[in-house]
């Protein structure tokens, strides 16, 4: 290993040397998803999934001010979609297990390391860039190690994830907060449980529930702990890689956003791609101008 880390086989290609950011956008792309191969790549009304994603986060470095943006990816196949959308593009070693982990290897590719990496999933092409410039300003604005946006649940909408949830049991992570928006736990359940749930409906439109967006912002040194610490038990046992974090003693603060309409759970299976595209015939397409 070398100091930062990074096997040496993690740079197989050389990571430009002209972005000139003190942040860094990364967005991790893995063609080998188990349920859904090739998934960056599909076509979702007519542009790629990864084309969405690129355009957003481009659109968000573009609001913060003095932030590059990069893909991520193991895979010659996205590396040369990435080219052709005019993003830098890192190759990275094939057995890393995370988007973290694949995050951490783009952003020590660079001449200089970047003070502030935020991970945008390459397969989430509907969180806003005002979303994602945002959880910069917050993060370059606090002391947290790691911030990540979530959202409250009305009634309809915590009842279209718990039934999204009968097909999909793992996809959608709800979150408990603090008061001052701390994270205190994420779970691929529902929590908290809801004991006195009518009377809740009639007491306010906003249920009791948070749900987690899939995109993080680091400092560079919560990321290079991360990608060198050993997973934990409740990660493990969750598949969360935010319990890691929580499970180390680092501060991860939550950002309360409002999200769209067109926001789904994930985009992990042939019936969420159908979804996704209903959503965009429902409700327009939000690919940025």
């Amino acid at each position: 290993m070398s100091e930062n880390g990074l096997s040496a086989k993690n740079a197989v290609m050389d990571a430009p040397s002209d972005l000139p950011a003190n942040d860094l956008i990364v967005v991790p792309a893995r063609y080998g998803s188990s349920r859904l191969p090739g998934k960056p790549l599909m076509a979702l009304a007519g542009r790629s999934i990864l084309e969405r994603v690129v355009a957003n986060a481009q659109a968000a470095a573009a609001e913060a001010g003095h932030c590059a943006v990069m893909v991520a990816t193991d895979d010659s196949r996205i590396a040369d979609h990435a080219a052709s959308l005019g993003v830098d593009c890192a190759m990275t070693a094939a057995e890393l297990d995370s988007g973290t982990v694949r995050a951490h290897a783009a952003a020590r590719q660079m001449p200089i390391p970047p003070a502030r990496v935020v991970n945008l999933q390459g397969d989430a092409p509907f969180i806003p860039p005002s979303i994602i410039a945002g959880m910069l300003r917050h993060l370059r604005d606090t002391r947290a190690d790691v911030i990540t946006p979530v959202f409250q649940l009305g009634w309809d909408r915590l009842d279209r994830l718990r039934e999204h949830k009968h097909s999909a049991p793992f996809s959608g992570t709800t979150c408990i907060r603090a008061g001052d928006g701390r994270a205190l736990w994420f779970s691929k359940t529902i929590i908290p449980a809801l004991r006195n749930e009518t009377a809740l409906r009639a007491a306010s439109p906003m249920s009791p529930v948070w749900q987690h967006l899939g995109i993080y912002g680091y400092t560079i040194g919560a990321l290079d702990w991360c990608a060198t610490a050993p997973p934990s038990h409740y990660e493990t046992l969750e598949s969360l890689e935010q319990l890691r974090f929580l499970e180390g003693g680092w501060h991860v603060q939550t950002i309360a956003v409002e999200v769209p309409e067109h926001l789904l759970s994930g985009i992990d299976t042939p019936q969420d791609l159908a979804r996704a595209e209903e959503a965009i015939t429902r409700f327009g397409d939000p690919f940025p101008a």
